[in-house]
């Protein structure tokens, strides 16, 4: 094959108008025509996402939703162990604590149409790792069968007097 002359392949033709193929400007976003022309939902973020809120849910303090509904699944903000009326830490031991803040997570999740049972992942921070055993405890008992996945972390939490936080996914 020594001196044989390689031709590209022709190009493939386009079946569809010359138009439909620009290339966009710099910032434009490309939109789909089946994406261009579906319903959005009233009260949605442009149709893709849906914050949650309701008078019982714990209202942020920081600039963030407790809770997303997006793409049939529901992402809460790490819930910690505050009453939701007064905004104080209820009781200063994990267990008491991690009580309410599993309650703060069904809230959202009641919220926004789903339920503990309906959790897929859990993330749950503590201050101490060394209290894991008592949130594991109350973990078990509140959180029912079967369990989501979890990743359990020490981390320094927002105020010292919180000692735990749990954020969730759940299927909405």
């Amino acid at each position: 094959m020594a001196g044989a002359i390689l031709r590209k392949p022709p190009r493939a033709r386009r079946s569809v108008s010359a138009s439909a193929w620009r290339r966009p400007r710099p910032g434009q976003r490309i939109v789909s025509p089946l994406e261009r022309d579906r319903p959005r939902p009233a009260g949605t973020l442009g149709g893709v996402k849906e914050v949650i809120t309701r008078s019982d849910v714990p209202a942020p303090s920081l600039p963030f939703s407790a809770g997303i509904k997006a793409n049939g699944f529901i992402f809460t903000a790490g819930q910690v162990g505050t009453d939701p009326r007064t905004g104080q830490v209820v009781g200063y031991d994990v267990a008491s604590q991690t009580r309410q803040t599993i309650a703060n997570l069904q809230a959202v999740l009641a919220a926004g149409g789903s339920s503990l049972d309906r959790l897929v992942k859990t993330t749950v921070f503590l201050a101490d790792l060394r209290t894991f055993d008592t949130m594991n405890e109350v973990y078990k008992e509140l959180i029912p069968e079967p369990r989501p996945g979890r990743s359990t972390v020490e981390a320094r939490l927002a105020r010292p007097e919180i000692l735990v936080e749990i954020e969730g996914i759940a299927v909405a």
